[in-house]
């Protein structure tokens, strides 16, 4: 891993995994946050799987009177339609492209590549995902939103209009609405992506239910 790279969490399932997941947190947290959900989604031993949960750069966060926190992008306003730094966005997602790339040539083809996230992370998944030049194995978008989705449709990636998206929200959540969580749904079917969506009688977190959904999909996915 060279000095350019988003620096991240390694969790293995079991030796020689072919298949990788790469899962981005949410604001303020880190790497570490989702990696001890990996035992919890009980992958068989038969699909070895290699998670990386990278930490996002450390950046003032307008919303948070500045303070500097591990976040994706600025959030400048609550006002949701101008809620994602779109700058921090594209240079996200073009820094988890560059950890993906690293993975390629390590031997992770790009169609046993999850790309997932929650929350911030699942803004620059769902960015990263439909543009991708690549086919993907899915993309996972766990309580979130998308980005400009007015450009999607004169942006997107023909090649995952195919690949499985899971989508899932906690209709509880007061941090991301669910009708936000929507409106990204509506968004991508708009543009000829198909995803799944399903919510949960949750806040802004993950539940067991959840959990095990995520764990089915990744199965089928990978």
């Amino acid at each position: 891993m060279t000095e350019a790279l988003l620096p991240y969490v390694e969790k293995n399932t079991g030796e020689n995994p072919k298949a990788c997941v790469i899962w981005m947190h949410g604001l303020g947290d880190s790497g570490h946050g989702f990696a001890p959900i990996v035992p919890e989604l009980k992958l068989p031993a038969s699909l070895p799987v290699r998670f990386i949960f990278p930490h996002a750069p450390e950046r003032p966060v307008t919303i948070n009177n500045g303070m500097r926190m591990r976040a994706w992008y600025d959030i400048k306003s609550m006002d949701f339609n101008q809620r994602a730094d779109a700058e921090g966005v594209l240079e996200s997602a073009q820094q988890v492209t560059a950890l993906m790339a690293q993975l390629h040539e390590e031997g992770f083809a790009y169609d046993k590549m999850v790309v997932a996230g929650f929350s911030q992370g699942g803004v620059i998944a769902l960015q990263l995902g439909t543009r991708f030049p690549h086919k993907l194995a899915g993309i996972m978008a766990l309580s979130t939103y998308m980005s400009e989705p007015a450009k999607l449709q004169d942006e997107a990636s023909d090649i995952n209009k195919s690949s499985p998206i899971f989508m899932a929200h906690g209709v509880q959540d007061n941090v991301v609405p669910v009708a936000l969580g929507n409106m990204a749904y509506d968004a991508l079917k708009a543009a000829g992506f198909n995803p799944q969506w399903t919510t949960y009688p949750m806040q802004h977190n993950v539940c067991m239910d959840e959990i095990n959904a995520i764990s089915r999909w990744l199965q089928e996915c990978l």
